[in-house]
């Protein structure tokens, strides 16, 4: 594909990036400040958005927010996703086996995904949702799928992406992340101690497509007074095993299997 940009559809996309980041909503004056736009042209972009359902305003209090078409499209794209069809079942069992949450996960440049989440029976409190962006080097997700490549490749996203902190236990050295990749290789899992959210820890594993090209993980998360690192070292074989048979469903080979 020919690497040009329309520029009315990038500055649309541009308002829609940064109308996401408030929940509650925000108002023209403040967005077109953002954006570094001309107010009359916000406008003009948050009509057009308005009128195809990206974009609504709040009748109070005259604020712009994401609009629900949005939701619709971001449904028929998981839905097209063969990943998320064959891996449910399996995640089901899993949550059902482990009476924890449950998380799917992908990469997207320096971000873990979530594509899909069971929730467990127990009372559960984390900020993990179907579509949130978090960094891949803070989640046992994005651990799991770093140790499927290669050290030059997880090198240049840490020169694209950096190690930010999202909690004080957050692993922001290059030197010891790359020696928790080759644990997590040799192990086939990996382990979050509150790294992304404190108070939740977590084991991943990777899952495979038939080219044996790591395409996801999944993982058990849930309170550290419940996943002490002697139930995930316990959790562990279970986890690695959904993920196996999740790769089987995508075409992977047994022999591939650590």
């Amino acid at each position: 594909m020919e690497d040009y940009t329309v520029k009315s559809v990038e500055k649309a996309c541009l308002l829609l990036d940064v109308v996401s980041l408030y929940p509650e909503g925000i108002g023209i004056t403040e967005l077109a400040e953002q954006v570094d736009m001309y107010k009359s042209t916000v406008h003009r972009l948050l009509g057009t958005l308005m009128k195809r359902g990206y974009i609504q305003q709040d009748v109070h209090s005259g604020k712009y927010k994401l609009g629900y078409k949005l939701l619709d499209l971001g449904m028929k794209m998981l839905s097209s996703l063969d990943l998320r069809k064959e891996a449910a079942p399996l995640l089901q069992e899993l949550a059902h086996q482990t009476n924890e949450v449950v998380h799917l996960g992908v990469l997207d440049h320096g971000d873990i995904v979530y594509i899909d989440k069971v929730e467990s029976n127990q009372t559960v409190r984390m900020h993990s949702r179907v579509g949130k962006r978090v960094p891949v080097h803070a989640v046992g997700l994005g651990k799991a799928i770093l140790a499927a490549f290669e050290d030059r490749e997880v090198e240049q996203l840490i020169h694209l992406y950096g190690l930010p902190a999202v909690t004080p236990k957050t692993i922001t050295d290059r030197h010891q992340l790359m020696a928790i990749l080759a644990e997590v290789r040799e192990q086939g899992y990996a382990f979050d101690i509150e790294e992304n959210e404190l108070g939740i820890c977590c084991v991943a594993s990777p899952i495979y497509d038939n080219n044996h090209k790591v395409v996801a993980a999944c993982s058990v998360s849930g309170p550290n007074h419940r996943m002490a690192l002697t139930r995930l070292k316990e959790l562990a074989p279970i986890v690695r095993q959904t993920a196996k048979e999740i790769s089987l469903r995508l075409g992977d080979r047994p022999s591939s299997f650590l």
